[in-house]
């Protein structure tokens, strides 16, 4: 080999190490910044409050600030966009939700971005039931007389949700196609005026989230009939799961995760489940979180992309089946 072919193997050989050891040496000394945490929603609400919650553990076990940024808008697409198109480099993260994860690919025609391609899961962090409910002067007082009353005379009967393409709009869908039932689909602009018209009797039922239905049932203004998770809840022992009352099978749960850009290191990965699951552990904050309706989750990334793989054919067939589009 000619000395100058020697000289052009040494020189790449010392770049590639030098590349190595830089790498090497990013990764060790992360964070060595303040990481930010981007909410796809409004400030207040409960994803928000859990974010906050979430990064303060983390940088106090990190030894670094966590920033939580809002960035709502488009069914938060606009946050998550934001976030697959970042650096990866472990400090911008997206606290994200199943509608986000494995709805809006196939309710929005031109998503900017592909949830499984770019972006990295870190850590499943909790789960969130719905709870089916009626009226407190609906004639049905479980959920096989709601049935019969839905596919009997009397109609048109109707569904209310949070709006469309909300987890209680695809609920319905998915109740409606097992039941066989021509039900009309009423959109409202948020769960509380959905639930408050629910109360006054303008709709027939709602699969809602239960940190905003359970209060009206323990008021006495509405009526709880069924959850639609694939077990009975500790907190309400004696409501059975729409599975068991009525549509085997049946289940609807909203879902929460950390994610980053795709290509974000593998050690960084690491670095950062290990931390959002210790602090998903702590007493304080497995007490509050369960205050606001989550149940929590943790454990490996894997748990994560799983759940989005198998979920998002799910809702492809569903929003395909109900002709379901946001643009």
């Amino acid at each position: 080999m000619k000395q100058s072919a020697v000289r052009q193997f040494l020189a790449r050989g010392a770049c590639a190490l030098s590349a190595l050891f830089c790498a090497a040496a990013a990764n060790a000394a992360y964070p060595d910044q303040p990481i930010r945490i981007i909410v796809p929603y409004p400030a207040g609400g409960s994803t928000d409050l859990t974010a906050r919650l979430l990064g303060q553990k983390v940088g106090e076990q990190l030894g670094q600030t966590v920033i939580v940024e809002n960035r709502p808008g488009a069914g938060s697409n606009i946050g998550t966009n934001y976030v697959a198109k970042s650096k990866p480099d472990g400090y911008t993260l997206i606290l994200a939700t199943s509608t986000a994860l494995a709805v809006n690919p196939s309710l929005y025609s031109n998503l900017p971005f592909d949830p499984q391609k770019d972006l990295t899961p870190i850590i499943m962090t909790s789960t969130m039931p719905n709870v089916v409910v009626v009226g407190n002067g609906s004639k049905a007082h479980t959920l096989k007389e709601l049935n019969a009353m839905l596919k009997g005379p009397g109609g048109p009967f109707s569904y209310a949700s949070a709006g469309n393409g909300t987890p209680s709009h695809l609920g319905g869908e998915l109740y409606k196609r097992a039941l066989g039932a021509p039900l009309v689909h009423v959109p409202y602009k948020g769960g509380a005026p959905a639930l408050t018209d629910l109360v006054g009797g303008q709709t027939t039922f709602m699969i809602a989230v239960m940190p905003e239905a359970m209060p009206l049932v323990k008021d006495g203004k509405l009526r709880a009939l069924a959850v639609t998770t694939r077990n009975r809840l500790p907190a309400y022992p004696d409501l059975p799961t729409v599975a068991e009352a009525a549509i085997p099978g049946y289940e609807l749960v909203a879902w929460y995760g950390i994610l980053a850009p795709a290509g974000t290191p593998p050690a960084i990965v690491s670095t950062l489940n290990k931390a959002f699951d210790k602090a998903l552990k702590e007493p304080d904050v497995a007490h509050k979180m369960q205050d606001m309706g989550f149940d929590i989750t943790g454990g490996a990334p894997e748990v994560l992309s799983q759940r989005m793989k198998t979920e998002t054919p799910v809702w492809k067939d569903v929003i395909e089946k109900a002709g379901i589009k946001m643009d």
